[in-house]
């Protein structure tokens, strides 16, 4: 049974080869193949909110990350990256951890995920992304140096994770009684 729990160092040793051959693929991720160890550590592990690895029988099948995709006001939506074995593939581990990342960003207090760069021509993983109910909300021409293909286009994929949308506060009630006590008001309060 494929179970999920926190990554520790000691697991991005073994991570680093999957991380490593999947950067420097040039098919799907927007990292600079020449990472080192410690740089993709810290992009992988160190930055992110949380880091996952999905693992049966002591096998690490893949990991994934959780973080916020912006600060400030943006801090509300999350963006994760999910990365899975050769050996691993096509045995729904990539389903799992999205879902269990959906699970886990509600837990966190986001009410969102946005794929910011999903490579389009990486259609197994647009396929799945659609099925779990992500929207391509924008397409990114030529946006990718794609290794065999040359300039392809990135998809901006979104999903909306709360029950129903949430409002800080309420609308300001712009009325008479509203509008004479705006108006009366003494300066300097």
């Amino acid at each position: 049974m494929i179970q999920i729990r926190p990554m520790t160092p000691e697991d991005f040793q073994r991570f680093w080869p999957t991380f490593q051959a999947i950067v420097q693929a040039r098919q799907t991720y927007a990292f600079d193949p020449g990472l080192d160890l410690e740089r993709a550590r810290a992009l992988w592990l160190e930055t992110p909110l949380r880091t996952l690895v999905a693992e049966e029988d002591g096998e690490l099948l893949g990991s994934y990350f959780l973080k916020a995709n912006a600060g400030g006001p943006g801090a509300h939506v999350g963006n994760c990256g999910y990365m899975v074995g050769e050996s691993a593939r096509g045995r729904g581990v990539a389903r799992l951890m999205c879902e269990h990342s959906q699970k886990l960003a509600r837990q966190e207090g986001f009410l969102a995920l946005q794929f910011n760069s999903v490579v389009a021509t990486n259609e197994v993983a647009v396929a799945l992304w659609h099925k779990l109910g992500f929207d391509t909300v924008g397409r990114l021409p030529k946006a990718y140096r794609h290794a065999e293909l040359g300039l392809v286009d990135c998809l901006v994929m979104y999903k909306w994770l709360a029950d129903e949308p949430v409002v800080e506060k309420p609308p300001l009630l712009i009325g008479r009684k509203n509008i004479e006590a705006r108006v009366s008001r003494r300066r300097g309060r």
